[in-house]
């Protein structure tokens, strides 16, 4: 059976199909950040204790740094 759909149901249709699709790209962004993060930390744990006094991070702090990206506590902006 075929039901043509008036102007009013295809506007709805349309908005919950964006909704749909704003809400999956929004989950696929935070899935692609929770990877970012945890390859960052498996890359942070992979490095010696020299190597992560090196770039001024202790062991300790790993776990702060991949979780918070963006903040450093030195106060110095990282590039993201």
């Amino acid at each position: 059976m075929y039901t043509a759909l008036g102007a009013a149901e295809l506007k709805q249709a349309t908005r919950s199909t964006q909704r749909v699709s704003n809400f999956l790209g929004s989950c696929w962004g935070a899935f692609q950040e929770w990877r970012k993060r945890e390859r960052l930390r498996a890359e942070l744990y992979g490095l010696n204790n020299r190597e992560l006094m090196d770039i001024g991070i202790t062991r300790g702090e790993i776990e702060y740094f991949a979780s918070n990206g963006g903040i450093d506590p030195r106060g110095i902006r990282t590039a993201e």
